[in-house]
């Protein structure tokens, strides 16, 4: 991208949860690397009565963005707008990078008058029409990562290379280690199976039973192991019950860690099991492989956690990409279909390997 004029702010748009930012990673590492010297600010969505968005959480003090923005989702309440405006306007960004996911055409268009109207002018990642598809790879059968979409939407500030696993890196910081092995206690220094079978969507949930008796086959078959469970103060109870017949070292960390020190903890896992989910791609982001039972509400492949190290236990029923986050026609036709027993053998082709160099 040529600059005419030096680029000192830049503001980003991207919204959603831990999951939709972790895919953002290479591109917010990109735009780090094209613009060092600006003040890079995140215009995201805040959960309602929170005082931090998913975003920040997740980056944290990483220095890939230095602030970030409140957006209400949905919004349109005209006094809201015209307060997120002004804020822009003071902010004078030089630039907006646009990673927004797929939406309708409509919905860019308000976007892009949106902004001029708050006085941007120049605008990167901004989609066409004919680009609000997902692309298909007839020769695996998957369709584009939204990762890889991202980084074609941005292309012109340069390779944001979402295949190497550098630029991934949420730049954990030491004292974030430090607080998942005090977390961890006498877990810390194990070798751990990571497990995290909340989902907010019902549409993406395997069963507590499922989890339960796959726990139970995995503590049989690899006792030598720990197990810590993650995610938020809502999955606790679910979690728990997953584990209930895993009478060996186990911790349950749901709700107890931040998005980043939860990271910490899945680096030192063998193993990171669980649905669709936020932590599934905080695994991911630090090299660990995930065994997955997939729902089919989402295309093939635009949401499997980045790397080639992953088991994903996926079923295409003709429903697939519903796009549902309750499904009752068709009563989780997908989910219904993976095994416990498909699932422990994809824990197996992680595992096996990693014991037989071990031993």
């Amino acid at each position: 991208m040529s600059h005419e004029s030096p680029i000192r702010k830049v503001l980003i748009y991207r919204l959603g949860s831990l999951g939709d930012t972790v895919v953002a990673l290479p591109c917010f590492h990109l735009i780090a690397r094209t613009f060092p010297q600006a003040e890079r600010v995140l215009l995201t969505n805040f959960p309602v009565h929170a005082k931090a968005a998913a975003t920040a959480a997740v980056l944290g003090e990483s220095g890939l963005v230095h602030g970030t923005m409140r957006y209400t989702v949905g919004t349109r309440r005209i006094g809201e707008l015209l307060r997120l405006t002004r804020e822009i306007r003071r902010f004078r960004p030089d630039v907006l990078i646009y990673l927004m996911p797929m939406r309708p055409w409509r919905n860019i268009l308000r976007d892009r008058i949106f902004f001029w109207n708050a006085g941007v002018r120049r605008v990167v990642g901004l989609p066409g029409e004919q680009e609000l598809k997902h692309r298909f790879d007839a020769s695996t059968g998957l369709y584009e990562p939204e990762a890889e979409r991202l980084a074609r939407a941005i292309a012109e500030l340069g390779e944001a290379h979402p295949e190497e696993m550098a630029n991934w890196d949420l730049r954990l910081s030491d004292a974030e280690r430090k607080a998942a092995v005090a977390a961890l206690g006498t877990l810390a220094g194990r070798r751990l199976i990571a497990c995290g079978p909340g989902t907010k969507m019902q549409a993406k949930d395997w069963g507590q039973d499922n989890w339960r008796e796959l726990l139970a086959r995995l503590h049989a078959k690899y006792p030598e192991h720990g197990l810590v469970l993650v995610g938020t103060q809502e999955d606790y109870g679910v979690s728990e019950y997953s584990a209930e017949r895993w009478s060996g070292a186990k911790v349950n960390l749901c709700g107890q860690l931040t998005p980043r020190e939860t990271a910490a903890i899945l680096e030192g896992a063998e193993v990171f099991l669980g649905p669709d989910s936020g932590p599934m791609h905080l695994a991911a982001s630090v090299g660990v492989p995930c065994v997955i039972a997939f729902s089919a509400h989402g295309l093939p492949g635009v949401w499997y956690p980045a790397g080639r190290q992953h088991q994903i236990v996926y079923h295409q029923p003709e429903c697939f990409g519903c796009g549902l986050e309750t499904c009752i026609v068709m009563e989780k036709k997908c989910m219904r279909s993976v095994t416990v027993e498909e699932m422990e053998q994809a824990v197996g082709r992680v595992l096996d390997p990693v014991l037989q160099v071990l031993n």
